[in-house]
Order: structure tokens, then C-alpha cells, then sequence
């Protein structure tokens, strides 16, 4: 997600400075001006910028943790009908000019179709927090190969006080010390809070950062959720509002 991101600006490069080679080529053909051509081509470029951060919000437009041929599709065209509605909202103009709260709704519309995963998880949280003291019992009923999710806090050798929340990989079924080895910590129980008695190196733990001391505060656990693709249907009902009233208006201004 993140080379895409890069790649993504990079492209961009082409007519903004110091680059803009675009615009000087395109400045050429048109024997236009290459600064005024340039600041064109920037104004419609950079309405687009903030399409990259889709790549990491929603790691499918990578085809990534797609399971069936009916989610990749689900996907492809999401993905293009949000980046066409996308344009037709940044442009002011779907079947006709827009009004300004049509492009607003345009614009919730083509986030909606990018991520909806968004609005699923304000309706039912996909995790739950579980008492730091049961970590034992959790990391040992977790299935083979899972990852244990920590809400974790302590002071750093620099002195600062920091706090993060980690997945650390319990690798195969076994007691839930062991797992909990396997990720690379060893814990403490002292005054009824789970400490890490020692990290070891060069494990998922170590290379997370993860110090001596440090507590954890808690253990974030995945809640089952509706498929986020049920929230297709308010978009899909609202984009319909929005193509009823524009073309009513398109037949009376004909």
C-alpha cells in the first residue's frame, strides 16, 4: 500500500515542480503557456489526492484477504463506480451540473464505496476488550497460527512514557505461556497487573519494541460483524435518489 502511495505522487511529479514534464510536453503540443498549463493540470491532479489513502484503509483494492471470485468482484467495481462518482463530484458535474449538496453526497457515496467497512464498524465494533489478567487463558484458546492482539504501555530507555497496541503471532496450539514464548514475551503477575518479565531477542515482541516492565492494560478481541458489503445497499439507494433528481432536472431544462 504504501510503494503504491509513493508511486502514486510520483506520477503526480510529472506536472507539478520541480518536475513537470507533463506540463511542458502538453504546454508544447498546444503551444500554450507551461507555468498556466502546469497549474491546470495541478488543479485537477490534486483533487485526487487523497485517493491513495484507500489503498491503506481498505487493503482489498489490493487483492489482498479476498476469498471468493464474488468479492473480487464486489471490489472491482466498487472501486471503479467510487472513482468515477469520485470525479463527477471534485468536476461539480454527474448527469448535470451539480448542486452543492449533491456533491457532497457524491463524495459520501464514493467513501462509502471505497470503504465500507467504515460504517459497518460504527454500527457493530469489530473488536472487544478483554481484562489484561486473562491473557494466559486467551492466548492458549486462540486457534493454531493466530495472533494475540495487546493494548500495552510502559516507559521507553529514553525515558519516555509511550503506549501501543500490538499483534504478536502465538504460532501452535500449546499452553498459553508457551505461545505467549513464542511471540517473545515472558509475563509477570504483580498486584493483580500482568508485567513483561523479559523479552526475548530477535523475537516479534523484541522487534516491536516492546521493553521490560512494560504492562498490558488489555487484550482487544475480534467481534463477528455482518459482511460489510451489506452497507451497498444505502449507497446504492442514495446514489438512485441522487440520479432521479438530476434527471428530472435534465428533462425540464431539455
Amino acid at each position: 500500500a504504501v510503494h503504491l502511495f509513493v508511486f502514486y505522487f510520483g506520477i503526480l511529479a510529472d506536472d507539478t515542480p520541480p518536475v513537470g514534464l507533463a506540463a511542458y510536453a502538453a504546454a508544447a503540443i498546444s503551444r500554450g503557456d507551461p507555468i498556466r498549463t502546469g497549474i491546470q493540470g495541478f488543479t485537477y491532479d490534486i483533487r485526487t489526492a487523497i485517493l491513495p489513502f484507500m489503498f491503506i484503509f481498505n487493503t482489498q483494492l489490493l487483492m489482498m484477504d479476498i476469498a471468493h471470485w464474488w468479492e473480487l468482484l464486489f471490489t472491482v467495481v466498487s472501486a471503479v463506480a467510487a472513482i468515477l462518482l469520485f470525479a463527477a463530484a471534485t468536476q461539480g458535474h454527474f448527469l448535470v451540473r451539480n448542486r452543492i449538496w449533491e456533491t457532497l453526497l457524491l463524495l459520501l457515496i464514493s467513501f462509502s464505496l471505497f470503504r465500507p467497512g467504515f460504517w459497518m464498524d460504527q454500527l457493530y465494533p469489530p473488536l472487544k476488550l478483554a481484562e489484561a489478567a486473562a491473557v494466559m487463558e486467551i492466548a492458549e484458546g486462540l486457534p493454531e497460527s493466530g495472533a494475540i492482539r495487546l493494548m500495552i504501555e510502559g516507559e521507553t530507555l529514553e525515558g519516555t512514557h509511550t503506549s501501543m497496541t500490538v499483534e504478536l503471532p502465538l504460532g501452535p496450539k500449546a499452553p498459553g505461556s508457551e505461545r505467549l514464548a513464542f511471540a517473545g514475551l515472558e509475563l509477570r503477575e504483580q498486584e493483580g497487573r500482568m508485567l513483561v518479565d523479559n523479552v526475548i531477542w530477535n523475537s516479534p515482541a523484541q522487534l516491536a519494541k516492546i521493553d521490560f516492565d512494560w504492562e498490558i492494560k488489555a487484550i482487544e478481541l475480534p467481534l463477528e460483524q455482518p459482511a460489510k458489503y451489506w452497507m451497498y445497499l444505502p449507497t446504492l439507494l442514495l446514489l438512485g435518489g441522487i440520479v432521479s433528481v438530476q434527471q428530472r432536472r435534465r428533462s425540464l431544462a431539455s
